[in-house]
């Protein structure tokens, strides 16, 4: 599908789409073509409904991952092949939707002391103390670091945003030294084959789970969570609200209140009812 891949990944540059996007999408009619072991253009409607149907039921797919396939197909037949009348639907999600499984402090310092190279130990530190997501964490380079405002500068982020982020004194001493040993250039965390490019996502995320089997850690998270440890210990450490918003770049405030439910100190300290009723008791004894 050489052709109409590259049509579809045009389609998707001119809407203004981010490159992981254009890869999950891809990614999904790919996953059509060599099932049926066809052209995605020749299949029909029902042909993409039983494959879905068979990522459901066979592959045993995660909801997400099979509403992410769903989004990619019909912006292929929808947009590229312009067949509007095509629809399939997944079934919608019964489960309920999970929190996260947050780090401790202290497991994020085993994660980092697990780190066995410098660079995997910077890298891992980047993205907790500036609570980067991992395509804004790869894409840093040396010129983003800003020492004189302690700030990092993140650049297109999520929904093609540029934002600032705090830069910490402890981070800063971590990146120099690492500069000092690595001097990469320009890409802040360049891939080891071709230092011109930036480290892809996925060996950023490999390189989480490798230090976190090495830490010894048993919760099943990723390196977002070291996003939501970011959240979660400004939260808990009383940072306002609407500052983690700026940090975190969400564009609305209802989307940081998440948090709230992750952070340990606010959820202890909300007294059980049964202590109202202490004075009471205690009366009656």
């Amino acid at each position: 599908m050489g052709a109409l891949r590259d049509q579809m990944d045009k389609d998707m540059v001119l809407r203004g789409m981010s490159p992981r996007t254009r890869e999950s999408y891809l990614s999904a009619v790919r996953g059509l073509a060599k099932h049926y072991r066809k052209s995605p253009d020749t299949l029909t409607e029902r042909d993409v409904q039983n494959y879905l149907l068979y990522l459901i039921e066979e592959r045993k797919l995660a909801w997400s991952s099979c509403n992410i396939v769903v989004h990619g197909l019909k912006f292929f037949y929808h947009t590229t092949l312009r067949r509007d009348q095509m629809t399939f639907v997944i079934p919608r999600r019964r489960a309920p939707s999970r929190l996260p499984e947050m780090l401790s402090r202290e497991e994020i310092l085993a994660l980092f002391d697990a780190a066995p190279l410098l660079k995997h130990r910077v890298l891992l530190m980047t993205a907790y103390a500036a609570g980067l997501r991992v395509s804004e964490l790869v894409h840093l380079r040396i010129t983003d670091i800003d020492p004189n405002r302690m700030m990092i500068r993140v650049e297109q982020g999520k929904g093609a945003k540029d934002r600032y982020t705090v830069l910490s004194e402890q981070l800063l001493a971590e990146l120099r030294q690492y500069w000092k040993r690595e001097r990469p250039a320009p890409w802040l965390f360049p891939a080891t084959r071709n230092p011109q490019a930036p480290m892809h996502a996925k060996t950023a995320q490999k390189v989480f789970y490798h230090c976190k089997q090495r830490a010894g850690i048993a919760k099943r998270c990723g390196i977002h969570s070291l996003r939501h440890a970011f959240a979660t210990h400004l939260l808990e450490g009383g940072t306002d609200i609407h500052r983690i918003q700026r940090l975190l770049g969400h564009g609305q405030v209802a989307t940081t209140m998440r948090y709230f439910h992750l952070a340990q100190s606010s959820l202890m300290q909300t007294p059980s009812p049964l202590e109202s009723l202490a004075a009471r008791v205690a009366i009656r004894r």
